[in-house]
């Protein structure tokens, strides 16, 4: 590598700027089935960061540049709702329709050769209306020791997203439970079935929405009750 390609390597990119989209109250954000975990006074802003203006910085600008040349015409802000670049880290904000196709290209594209995906995370924001569930895709690039993130949002009332099995197979299992805890269906998946709750099971444990309750559990003899029948500790 050339001094000139480490000085560009390692700008550090921007931060993008901090929005407020409510507060949280207690350590889970729970509500109706009491809080007993102690911090049941404690009351968070839930903040999330804005989009980030170009420069991005080093090769995030790279990989924009890049991406948007495979998009043609349209461009990136035809396809991409925002690039939010925080705590040194880039994520492209993808509008659902699209993201099969921004992911072939970054797999794809000798310039991207993001070829693999490393796992998919589920996110709720009940507050983030009309886009209260968000599905994170993370993808490596062994080609250009490089990651990103794409993410996608859908609204509680039409929880779709395209499945991108098709481009990357690792996500099988990763959209299965994706799924399986937050409710969002992945449309064009092979086998969109639960994976860690039982197939008869009712709602999606890791929704902010979701009651704290559970179920008891016996270990060595002893019954531990579930949460919510457990001591409110205030």
């Amino acid at each position: 590598m050339t001094e000139e390609q480490n000085q560009r390597t390692n700008v550090p990119a921007p931060e993008g700027e901090i929005r407020t989209t409510g507060e949280r109250r207690g350590m889970f954000g729970v509500s109706g089935s009491g809080d007993t975990s102690g911090y049941g006074g404690l009351v968070q802003p839930i903040v999330y960061p804005g989009a980030t203006q170009r420069p991005y910085g080093g090769w995030f600008d790279d990989v924009a540049d890049a991406l948007e040349a495979r998009l043609g015409g349209g461009g990136l802000d035809q396809v991409i709702e925002q690039v939010v670049v925080h705590r040194g880290e880039i994520t492209f904000h993808v509008r659902r329709e699209h993201l099969v196709a921004v992911a072939q290209h970054l797999r794809d594209d000798e310039r991207l050769r993001f070829e693999f995906c490393s796992g998919v995370s589920g996110v709720h924001y009940p507050a983030d209306t009309d886009r209260e569930l968000h599905a994170v895709y993370h993808l490596l690039s062994m080609t250009h020791n490089r990651r990103i993130r794409l993410e996608v949002a859908a609204p509680d009332a039409d929880p779709h997203v395209p499945s991108l099995v098709g481009v990357y197979p690792t996500s099988d299992w990763h959209e299965r439970e994706t799924y399986d805890m937050f409710g969002l269906i992945f449309d064009g998946h092979p086998a969109l079935t639960r994976i860690l709750m039982p197939d008869d099971w009712p709602g999606h444990p890791q929704r902010k929405d979701y009651p704290l309750g559970g179920v008891p559990v016996e270990y060595k003899g002893g019954t531990i009750p579930p949460p919510d029948e457990r001591r409110s500790y205030n």
